[in-house]
């Protein structure tokens, strides 16, 4: 269980790691500029809510600085979180954006479904895709999804509280127990699951508190903060007691009373 536990853990840290990259390049080498406004302000710089009660206003204005036009398919709002996509809302838009112009498209924004999807701030993206949905353009921003505590992304991290609980569980208890290698490097790692699951834990705490969002500035120095810490805690950790030779079993009261019975011989006179 320990080492499945550690696994999943080490598999979610190193696709954390590699979303800090571009999440894809644009094959052309003058995207579109997208400006995107919701209920008529800007998106960009700011914390955009989103309401499941109510729908959203999105206007996209799309300028093409090439020589050749473009044509869009497809709209996609995407809210990521720890590499993670939570929710997603592809509309299809047809267009085309002429060379060296620019399109304005409004269209009402369905988050209905945001409820059972998300909660907290998260890093929202708004792209442009082509018929094969290759990305045209985009803009990005943070969004405050007013969603359920039970959504996917609560429940998520409520599922990373108890793995880490679990991670944090086993190895104190091993550590309690002397069961801990010998090894200092090896004692450290077996904290390092500990200590990547509460940063995981408190990158998903901070979003759903509405804190920070979990962008890949914030939360790749959280995980590998708390991975450090933990790995530290484990080197630091006093070195197991050997066990001492068995105690002898109690063998009982040898003693023998021997007793001497003398046993008189009378003989016969006469």
């Amino acid at each position: 269980m320990g080492r499945l536990i550690a696994a999943a853990v080490a598999l979610v840290a190193t696709v954390l790691v590699l979303n800090a990259a571009p999440a894809s390049a644009q094959e052309s080498d003058e995207p579109l500029r997208v400006t995107v406004t919701v209920d008529g302000a800007d998106i960009t710089g700011r914390t955009v809510e989103l309401d499941p009660g109510k729908p959203a206003e999105l206007s996209i204005t799309a300028v093409n600085p090439g020589s050749a036009p473009v044509k869009v398919r497809l709209v996609r709002v995407s809210g990521v979180a720890l590499a993670l996509t939570f929710y997603a809302y592809d509309t299809t838009l047809p267009f085309e954006v002429p060379a060296r112009g620019q399109t304005v498209r409004t269209f009402p924004l369905d988050v209905r479904d945001l409820d059972g999807q998300a909660i907290g701030l998260l890093p929202t993206s708004v792209e442009l895709l082509s018929e094969d949905r290759t990305a045209l353009g985009g803009a990005s921003t943070v969004a405050d999804v007013r969603g359920s505590y039970w959504s996917v992304y609560g429940v998520f991290g409520l599922a990373l509280v108890v793995l880490t609980a679990v991670t944090w569980a086993g190895a104190l208890l091993a550590l309690a127990r002397h069961r801990l290698s010998r090894n200092r490097f090896r004692r450290a790692l077996r904290f390092l699951p500990a200590g990547v699951g509460t940063g995981l834990v408190a990158v998903v705490t901070l979003s759903v508190l509405r804190l920070v969002p979990p962008e890949p500035a914030v939360e790749i120095p959280i995980v590998l903060g708390a991975a450090v810490i933990a790995l530290l805690l484990g080197f630091l950790t006093p070195h197991p007691t050997p066990a001492g030779p068995p105690a002898p079993a109690d063998q009982g009261d040898r003693t023998v009373d021997v007793s001497t019975q003398y046993i008189g011989v009378q003989g016969s006179t006469g």
